[in-house]
């Protein structure tokens, strides 16, 4: 919920969607109260249309419009919305029609779907084609067939998946068709970031682009990262001391290979609670293995505890003192 302070200025305003899943446009209810499910009849930069309320009547703060506001002209009336409803069953047989003549001109472009406005004033045709068509001639030619303002729309693979809808490698309806109101930005750096395998037909959608669900978890993945040691890093474990050699973000674990070879799972947590029961001095960095015997008197500095190490190393634990128990290999 946003909340505006006493001296910021509001607007009274109701949310309006064109399309299942599409993007949601805010209108001047012009005093009038919608409640959501109405379909009401608004100006747009495209014209007079029709469109249902998602966002029933509310004011907000100011400085969330974009647009300046266009209004809602008056509530749908039963019999506009019988007349939306039979262009709206016209739709296939002009996708029919259009198609038809498309093969006549031989144009390279694929339809995807035909749409009238609420009262037939406008048929656009949503079509996609690998470079620019000239379609003029088809435009004139689709007028005299239809009688009525023609618009073709080249739109691209993501877009046609939205039209089309389908099922997702999930085998759930495709998030695109179902809520998705905007593409954002996808990225073969975030399946790197996941781990996942970087096989085209593993992590690209229907529409041939990458997932777009590679974007939700994204964000998580890099926090939860940032705590998790880092591959390549020496650290001390339960069954002792191995290399990190993968990081499993899911099971907030680590995979560590042993002076043995053998690789076990390491929970994080595991590894954070033994570091911070660690009895080392302040001079030593073993980690706790030598047991607290590197202290002296509770407090160890570098130039008193020369003695007490062989070699630059602690003399319990053979450790270097100047190294990090837990340290990145360059």
């Amino acid at each position: 919920m946003v909340q505006t302070t006493s001296t910021e200025k509001t607007v009274t305003i109701v949310g309006i969607r064109f399309r299942p899943a599409g993007r949601i446009y805010y209108f001047d209810p012009q005093g009038e109260t919608y409640t959501t499910g109405q379909y009401v009849i608004v100006e747009t930069v495209r014209g007079v249309e029709a469109g249902r309320v998602v966002i029933a009547t509310k004011k907000i703060a100011e400085s969330e419009l974009t647009d300046p506001l266009k209004p809602v002209l008056n509530l749908a009336s039963e019999e506009e919305l019988r007349m939306m409803l039979s262009y709206k069953s016209k739709e296939k047989e002009a996708l029919v029609r259009c198609h038809e003549r498309i093969i006549q001109h031989k144009l390279p472009m694929k339809l995807v779907e035909a749409e009238y406005t609420f009262n037939g004033s406008r048929l656009t045709f949503y079509f996609t084609a690998d470079e620019r068509v000239d379609f003029r001639a088809l435009v004139r030619d689709l007028a005299a067939t239809f009688r009525t303002r023609i618009e073709l729309r080249q739109i691209g693979a993501r877009d046609q998946a939205k039209l089309q809808g389908g099922i997702g490698p999930c085998g759930k309806t495709l998030c695109c068709s179902s809520w998705i109101t905007d593409f954002g930005i996808v990225s073969i750096k975030m399946a790197k970031e996941q781990g996942l395998p970087l096989n085209p037909s593993k992590i690209s959608g229907v529409c041939g682009r990458l997932m777009c669900c590679l974007s939700y978890e994204n964000d998580n993945y890099i926090q939860a990262k940032q705590r998790m040691p880092q591959i390549g890093t020496f650290l001390n474990t339960p069954s002792g001391p191995g290399k990190v050699v993968s990081i499993n973000v899911p099971q907030n674990s680590v995979e560590v290979m042993l002076e043995s070879g053998v690789t076990i799972q390491v929970p994080v947590d595991r590894l954070e609670s033994q570091q911070q029961k660690s009895s080392c001095g302040p001079g030593c960095s073993c980690g706790g293995n030598c047991n607290g015997s590197c202290k002296s008197g509770g407090a160890t500095k570098p130039a008193e505890n020369t003695a007490a190490r062989k070699g630059g190393c602690c003399s319990t634990c053979s450790l270097n003192p100047n190294v990090s128990n837990v340290h990145k290999v360059e």
